[in-house]
């Protein structure tokens, strides 16, 4: 297979411009002129709504992808809040609604991104729902470049 017949499948390592909106057209995330994402399709390394979209696609192809929170980052959970004591925190902290923090759990120590969600004498209530979670997703995609993975990227499931 030649260069120019490439198409984006699986193990098939994409140089991917895009731009991302809300359904209000909020801008939300865009690649850099010139910087596109680089990836291994097929992989789990997108959301599954736009890796989906994208298989087939050759260098040059541009398309217009709406992504259902299904197929993205799910729907919001309100089972996803928890309150936690003020004392949690270190006092110097200075917590505002809408502030995205970075969580350990003391016992794995595994990471969780939460929002700050409301702020009163109980304690904290935090939002562990991805910021996206619920939201339709609307991308502008265009295929910059393909090329085959090797097989250390194969098998190491990314690029390097």
């Amino acid at each position: 297979m030649t260069k120019e017949d490439l198409i984006v499948a699986n193990n098939v390592v994409v140089s991917l411009g895009y731009m991302l909106q809300l359904e209000d057209g909020e801008l939300v995330d865009q690649s850099a002129e010139g910087q596109p994402l680089v990836y291994l399709h097929g992989n789990g390394q997108l959301i599954p709504g736009l890796e989906n979209a994208l298989y087939g696609l050759a260098v040059g192809d541009e398309k217009q992808v709406e992504v259902l929170p299904s197929e993205g980052y799910g729907e919001r959970d309100e089972g996803n809040f928890q309150l936690v004591p003020h004392s949690a925190f270190p006092d110097n902290l200075k917590l505002e609604e809408g502030m995205p923090l970075q969580m350990r759990d003391s016992q794995s120590g595994q990471v969780f991104g939460a929002t700050v969600a409301d702020i009163n004498e109980a304690g904290v209530l935090l939002d562990f729902n991805h910021p996206l979670a619920g939201e339709k997703l609307y991308f502008s995609v265009k295929v910059e470049g393909l090329r085959q993975a090797t097989d250390e990227e194969i098998a190491h499931q990314h690029v390097h």
